[in-house]
């Protein structure tokens, strides 16, 4: 899989910008500012309908546009297929594939498949929970784009629930410890198990899938580090992992009814996969806090090179890019990781300057400069 051409219209710094691609390695050349990181951060947009730099589309719009669009020929096992993104402020964006107007933003998903590598990344092992789970779930997403939609179930529904239970807990302050009616809670409790149990059991699943893979990564990246283990973790206390959809979703059921007392008082919905925690582990100590900054570069680049490993294994190479990555590298884990990723199928890299490219991916160079992409190695 690779693109073929990228097309650009009033998205983040470029008015216009239209980038021919080839497989193989293509390095983004061109001091820090320049829009170099906006190129694959579009391309990333395709893959996961989301900016790996903000969580909203709003800042995607370059100042004074009222809509971006971004188009991309992907090239997947000799087929060619046009994939169109409209982003508009304040309304829902647009998609088509093929020049069809008949088609929902969330059926590009699985059209082009990305592995991102970025200096945001070192949040997956220092930052919140949340950035784990989003990691997890985008993979899942790649694997299997309809759990799409099993996602937006869940934060629908969650959604909904929280109302009910703010409602409730404001209706008990206001009436002296007498509630609101509760009598639907039963309801959403259902839905929400049924949502999250689908979404809990298969994130347990690709954990699994990705122990071993990791673990093999890091060994490549830091010889003799120690062991790295994945540990999934759930919102509730006193029950095992569950080893299927039905188990998880009646473990939800009864954590739900256990928590509902403080979910009422506090207004908030205290359980399900909106809470749970990956784990990692360094040795026999959670990488959060303990590891260092060079063992945290490395187990955030093992979860992506197993990322890689795994969609690679699905069938169907995805893209790599590798984003002002190795600026933030030492020698080595720069040429260990340049040597693990230079035969890819198309990989995508940015650099301030030329030097920070490892020769291991050498290949096609664009220069990137004031507002301007021109392709400088022929």
């Amino acid at each position: 899989m690779h693109v073929a051409h990228l097309s650009l219209a009033d998205f983040r710094s470029y008015a216009r910008a239209e980038v021919p691609l080839d497989p193989g390695v293509t390095a983004f050349v061109g001091p820090n500012g320049q829009g170099k990181t906006n190129l694959v951060e579009a391309i990333g947009y395709v893959a996961t309908l989301g900016s790996h730099r903000v969580a909203t589309d709003a800042p995607l719009i370059r100042l004074g546009a009222e809509r971006a669009v971004i188009r991309t020929s992907v090239v997947d096992r000799g087929r060619a297929t046009l994939v169109e993104l409209e982003l508009t402020a304040g309304k829902a964006n647009r998609a088509r594939i093929n020049r069809s107007d008949n088609v929902r933003p969330r059926d590009v998903l699985g059209l082009l498949r990305t592995v991102l590598f970025a200096p945001e990344d070192l949040t997956l092992v220092k930052g919140d929970p949340g950035e784990r789970r989003r990691f997890l779930d985008e993979l899942l997403t790649a694997r299997a784009p309809r759990l799409a939609g099993v996602r937006q179930d869940y934060e629908r529904v969650l959604k909904q629930r929280n109302a009910l239970l703010k409602t409730a807990a404001m209706a008990r302050r206001a009436g002296g410890g007498k509630g609101a009616d509760l009598s639907t809670l039963e309801v959403w409790d259902g839905h929400l198990a049924r949502a999250g149990a689908e979404l809990t059991a298969f994130r347990i699943q690709l954990v699994a899938a990705l122990q071993p893979l990791v673990s093999a990564a890091y060994g490549q990246l830091a010889p003799g580090g120690g062991e790295t283990t994945l540990e999934y973790r759930s919102s509730f206390e006193g029950a095992e992992l569950p080893t299927s959809r039905e188990q998880a979703e009646e473990q939800l059921l009864d954590a739900l009814r256990s928590a509902r007392k403080q979910e009422v008082e506090r207004g908030l919905t205290l359980v399900g996969p909106h809470r749970d925690e990956l784990v990692l582990k360094l040795g026999p100590l959670p990488a959060k806090g303990y590891a260092s900054h060079g063992e945290s570069w490395s187990f955030a680049l093992a979860l992506r090179l197993a990322s890689y490993e795994l969609l690679r294994a699905d069938g169907g190479e995805p893209v790599l890019i590798l984003d002002d990555v190795f600026a933030e590298l030492d020698a080595a884990r720069r040429d260990r990781l340049a040597e693990l990723v230079a035969d890819g199928e198309q990989v995508l890299v940015t650099a301030a300057v030329a030097e920070d490219v490892p020769k291991a991916l050498a290949g096609a160079r664009f220069a990137v400069a004031d507002g301007a992409v021109r392709r400088i190695d022929a």
